[in-house]
């Protein structure tokens, strides 16, 4: 192993090093994350540490950007195995991974879906990680929409079909608007309902949460038209 290459290791380990540390400060400070205290708990002065974070915004971007990845990643392994014709179980298993990972992690949820952190605006760097997990959403809309009717719905006002078309182009493209507006609701209906339980709001209200949150994505899905296909072979969703 070269000098060089020696040094780069060290400083990819210190760099993990302190996003752990940083990861536990969101437990107890939420985002108001201080490099000086987590210099100070790593045992480091302030000035060794600003060479790998210069400022709390760039801690912050790559604890947020790691956050997404997570959870994608979590996402995409639940939706994986479940048979592609099984469009419901699609669903389903990305709705439960999405909620799994919120509960595991709740803290890393409310970085990225929890109130906005004052003064720390998101750089195009978090982008590609975000939306791993709109993209499976959309590859089931697409799916969904091939060869069937649009579920009926609302029409969509001209301004607000030009906007949902945009985001779908990115996400679905040749999914119907309306077909992709529907899918849209569900997405936030799927995060308020996880927002609801990682925060608190279901508390002293229901204690059967994983069922509830089952019944509301079933909702969901039946709201966008999705429907199981039977079949005698492939992984199910267990959920």
């Amino acid at each position: 192993m070269t000098a060089a290459s020696l040094r780069a290791r060290v400083r990819a380990e210190l760099t993990e090093e302190i996003k752990t540390v940083a990861r536990r400060h969101l437990a107890t400070d939420g985002a108001n994350l201080s490099l000086r205290a987590v210099a100070r708990e790593m045992g480091m002065v302030s000035s060794a540490l600003y060479r790998y974070f210069p400022n709390r915004d760039q801690l912050l971007t790559a604890l947020i950007i790691d956050a997404y990845d997570a959870l994608g990643s979590a996402a995409e392994a639940g939706e994986a195995v479940v048979l592609r014709t099984d469009l419901l179980g699609r669903w389903l298993a990305t709705c439960h991974a999405v909620r799994d990972w919120a509960l595991a992690s709740p803290h890393e949820y409310a970085l990225i879906y929890g109130s906005p952190v004052p003064g720390y605006r998101a750089p195009q760097d978090t982008v590609p990680a975000a939306t791993r997990v709109p993209l499976i959403m959309g590859a089931i809309l697409r799916d969904a929409a091939v060869g069937k009717p649009v579920p009926a719905t609302a029409s969509l006002p001209e301004p607000l079909r030009r906007e949902v078309a945009a985001v779908r182009d990115l996400a679905a493209p040749g999914t119907p608007e309306e077909a992709f507006a529907l899918g849209m609701t569900a997405w936030i209906h799927l995060f308020g309902a996880v927002s609801f339980e990682v925060f608190g709001q279901l508390n002293n209200t229901i204690d059967e949460r994983r069922a509830f949150f089952d019944y509301q994505m079933r909702t969901m899905a039946a709201l966008i038209g999705l429907d199981r296909t039977p079949t005698a072979s492939g992984v199910a969703s267990a959920v």
